[in-house]
């Protein structure tokens, strides 16, 4: 597995903090983007996976969006295909800044995009409130564009919405809209 954990004096490098962002997202327009399940969801209320579904698909327009239901009908009828949507290795993104993705998270992304075709995953790594006791939380989005070809991960980020009290969908949707609009660069607004 390709990790960058060592930096050019030998130490380990510092975990992605929020507001981190790293690499520069493609143009996504005409391009197949796999837009997978968010993996970890750490006490966020609401629906994360569909918030990133509207989010993503109302900012993207002219890119060819795959949902995991597309993949899990795709899946039923190959059974014999051994791919999954949900239940990730993606822990390595927690501990450690990742420029390739080995196996067996890149097999498992590889399998999976290769049954609908797609060029790109949109990997939401993990969701989880943040705050200070005394002030409400943030949702914060753990987010990876990984290109499935080769396994490197193009952009990363991790990114907060506003404070909004525990359970608010605002809270959410915001944090939704902080990555639509970082992934999503060249749409404007």
């Amino acid at each position: 597995m390709a990790v960058s954990a060592l930096v050019a004096c030998g130490g380990r490098s510092p975990l992605p903090e929020p507001g981190s962002k790293r690499g520069v997202a493609p143009d996504l327009r005409g391009v197949r983007v796999l837009l997978l399940p968010v993996q970890q969801n750490l006490g966020v209320a609401g629906d994360p996976d569909a918030e990133f579904a509207y989010g993503l698909r109302e900012r993207g327009q002219g890119v060819l969006w795959i949902s995991a239901a597309d993949v899990e009908e795709r899946m039923a009828r190959s059974p014999g295909t051994p791919a999954r949507t949900r239940g990730l290795p993606v822990g390595v993104f927690l501990q450690a800044e990742v420029d390739r993705v080995g196996d067996p998270l890149y097999g498992e992304l590889r399998r999976t995009a290769a049954l609908v075709s797609a060029e790109v995953v949109v990997l939401p790594v993990q969701a989880s409130l943040a705050g200070t006791p005394g002030e409400d939380p943030r949702v914060r989005l753990w987010t990876a564009l990984i290109d499935v070809r080769t396994g490197r991960v193009a952009w990363f980020s991790v990114l907060e919405g506003g404070a909004f009290p525990a359970g608010d969908p605002r809270g959410l949707a915001s944090a939704v809209d902080e990555v639509a609009r970082t992934l999503l660069w060249y749409v404007g607004g």
